[in-house]
């Protein structure tokens, strides 16, 4: 599970191994949420048992995620880089993303991945066709 020990390297910002309100407070900022009101800080916190390390982060994670949807889990994140609910990305923007972060994506990965989903004329991707296929292993019918 390297990307969850990414997303903890990430979150956890003074890298002391332990996921702090001061931690969560800088990661927010970072993704430009400045006014975090200290008490919502103090709830993610109090949502561990005790101080928040890797594995209570893991188990925290997995909880969070235990019964959802994985389309909707995968949509999600999509979501979070289309923050005006295109639907779309541009093709650009995400194969710069799968490129250079965490597992990063070769040349013949991404040529496999556009002929898999080919960008419209416009450069945009259709992440919604691809969390489907992801998914359920196939493409999805037009509608």
């Amino acid at each position: 599970m390297p990307e969850v020990k990414n997303a903890f390297t990430i979150i956890d910002q003074n890298r002391d191994g332990i996921i702090s309100k001061d931690d969560l407070r800088d990661v927010l900022a970072s993704m430009g949420q400045l006014n975090v009101k200290n008490e919502e800080l103090e709830a993610m916190v109090k949502e561990a048992s005790g101080p928040i390390n890797f594995t209570v982060f893991l188990t925290m994670f997995g909880e969070k995620l235990k019964g959802a949807d994985p389309e909707d889990v995968i949509l999600s994140a999509f979501k979070v880089l289309d923050p005006e609910a295109t639907g779309t990305i541009k093709k650009e923007f995400l194969e710069e993303l799968l490129t250079t972060q965490c597992d990063r994506f070769t040349a013949e990965e991404m040529k496999n991945l556009w002929a898999a989903f080919p960008p419209d004329v416009a450069g945009n991707v259709d992440y919604k066709n691809i969390c489907y296929v992801i998914t359920h292993g196939e493409e999805k019918e037009e509608e």
